[in-house]
């Protein structure tokens, strides 16, 4: 069978997968809505985590970034995973052990403010919508390739995929389907990987076969006119700030911290932080030695090679306008050399000889083609390519119906309301999130990983320090949380909007501060919003004794784990 076919089979029976796991775990409350009644194991938990964490970023455009980028696309690999271990240690046991439903909820009730908890919520509302531009691209580069639809199609149809089944179980039923999603794609990432290992090195792990093959990169890459693959080429002021940018990003997720909500216990929430960074890490682990099999196999098959001759795969992806030929010199070869083969407006550019343009989003997709693996193993990478991207958008979408429904409408507007119009209210969130969604899927600014980069220096900015010093200062109060979160986030906000082209920034690359980029602009804005937290709650009266002794109580509970969600 072709892999159209085969795409098409495995595609229809993962999705009616999740759409059965929906149905059959549909809820009829907010408890379970939110934050899945509290009854997750935490094995299951740390599977669902990974599955809501390793999103189309992860899957999809890691692999690019690190293949195009080398050495310093590891500030991905070192920044995700160590946020998870920031996350285990400051965040999630105590605030699974305050007990509420959502990020705002924690900063509404332990900063006295509903001010506070109103931009606590806008802010999780703007940092999931950019993230999750990032997943609905991903779902429509898939679909664009694979079953032969424009990328718009494809985001559409992952859109209302998300929708059926966020609306109707909420975070019960998402939380079993991104268990579902977990075997999905590990398997479509992992199976791929030891066979192009085994092809290139004879070695079934890649971790071990990679370490063959990079040599060979760093002097291909060196006799085509590039740096060496391995070669440092941000300055090491950049590379730490983009680290620790995705690092706390990582750990003031709204949706991620959601996750930990969902446990029984403290101790539960803990143990599934633990179990989370074993499963993600045999996807990141494996990440750098797909990157290296992948750009060595497509240089050997692409690059001086008259374009009559090109792959078959090659003339598909050219379809989706992903890959691309501009033949500069008139001799019907594909040269691949530094430099962009193309300017902004798409035009030829005269100042490089390159000819070849590859979206980063394809080198996972495109691979097993490139390798020759069979179209049932091409079919199962693009599977796992839509699992990746709807985990995440799922658990993005009921942090924005969240914020929206239970921590603005019920926490602000209707207190009042009953259980049936609170969950209402979230499903109705859940619909117009999902046109939102699917908007920015269409109208990304910028790549995927580049796209979901920026929300995590957004989550660096804004929740991480209000998060760490919520918990560990009593001293804090909603005056200098509020000031620290507005000029954090409104710094970071105004810089990435100024150096992002596709947002209408006319900043350049020369004028950035220090050299730091948008990717790592974010721990300048987590600095200056805890510096001003600090600075103004010492100058302002202190939280009530209540509001100090409720903090005293999450660092040093008795009875630990006993909290209840009201």
């Amino acid at each position: 069978m072709s892999v159209q076919v085969w795409t098409y089979i495995l595609v229809a029976i993962t999705f009616g997968l999740y759409i059965g796991i929906a149905f059959a775990t549909r809820v009829k409350d907010t408890r379970s809505f939110y934050i899945a009644g509290q009854g997750i194991p935490p094995l299951w938990n740390g599977m669902a985590i990974a599955a809501d964490w390793m999103s189309a970023a992860s899957f999809l455009s890691m692999t690019g970034l690190i293949a195009f980028m080398g050495y310093d696309g590891a500030v991905y690999l070192m920044g995700w995973t160590g946020g998870y271990v920031l996350l285990a240690l400051l965040l999630a046991p105590f605030l699974r052990r305050f007990g509420k439903f959502t990020v705002p909820d924690f900063v509404g009730d332990r900063y006295g403010s509903d001010a506070l908890r109103a931009l606590a919520a806008l802010t999780a509302i703007l940092i999931s919508f950019v993230y999750v531009a990032g997943q609905m691209r991903g779902v429509g580069v898939v679909f664009s390739r694979f079953l032969q639809v424009d990328i718009s199609t494809g985001v559409i149809i992952g859109v209302f995929m998300v929708f059926l089944y966020a609306s109707m179980s909420g975070m019960k039923g998402i939380t079993w389907t991104q268990v579902t999603q977990y075997v999905v794609l590990i398997l479509a990432f992992l199976i791929p990987t030891v066979a192009i290992s085994l092809q290139q090195t004879g070695n079934p792990l890649p971790q071990l076969g990679f370490l063959n093959v990079v040599g060979d990169l760093d002097t291909l890459q060196r006799e085509l006119g590039f740096t060496a693959y391995t070669a440092q080429t941000r300055s090491t002021l950049d590379i730490f700030c983009i680290t620790m940018a995705l690092m706390v990003g990582t750990a003031g997720l709204p949706h991620v911290i959601t996750r930990f909500y969902t446990t029984p216990t403290v101790r539960d929430a803990r143990t599934s932080a633990i179990y989370a960074i074993c499963f993600i890490a045999l996807l990141y682990t494996t990440a750098p030695a797909l990157a290296v099999f992948a750009k060595t196999n497509l240089i050997g098959s692409l690059n001086d090679r008259p374009y009559a001759e090109a792959p078959a795969w090659f003339k598909t992806w050219e379809a989706t306008k992903l890959l691309s030929f501009t033949d500069k010199n008139g001799d019907g070869v594909i040269q691949y050399r530094p430099g962009n083969a193309l300017n902004a407006d798409k035009t030829p550019n005269a100042d490089s000889a390159n000819e070849l343009t590859i979206d980063n989003d394809i080198m996972v997709l495109a691979t097993p083609e490139v390798a020759n693996l069979s179209p049932f193993i091409i079919a199962l990478v693009a599977a796992g390519g839509l699992a990746a991207a709807l985990s995440t958008a799922s658990g993005l979408l009921i942090t924005v119906s969240g914020a929206v429904a239970h921590d603005i409408y019920y926490k602000l507007i209707n207190p009042n309301a009953s259980e049936a119009a609170r969950l209402l209210a979230g499903r109705i969130t859940v619909g117009f999130a999902s046109i939102a969604a699917g908007y920015f899927g269409i109208n990304p600014p910028g790549f995927v990983a580049q796209v979901v980069a920026l929300a995590f220096g957004l989550a660096a900015a804004s929740f991480f320090p209000l998060l760490v010093l919520g918990i560990f200062d009593k001293r804090m109060n909603w005056q200098g949380a509020m000031s620290g979160l507005l000029v954090g986030l409104g710094f970071t906000l105004v810089y990435i909007v100024n150096f992002t082209p596709t947002l209408g920034g006319r900043g350049t690359p020369d004028a950035l501060f220090l050299g730091i980029s948008t990717q790592g602009i974010g721990t300048l804005g987590m600095l200056l919003n805890a510096t001003v937290a600090l600075i103004v709650s010492r100058l302002t009266p202190p939280p009530p004794a209540a509001t100090q002794d409720l903090v005293e109580g999450v660092r040093y509970p008795s009875g630990a784990g006993a909290a209840q969600v009201h």
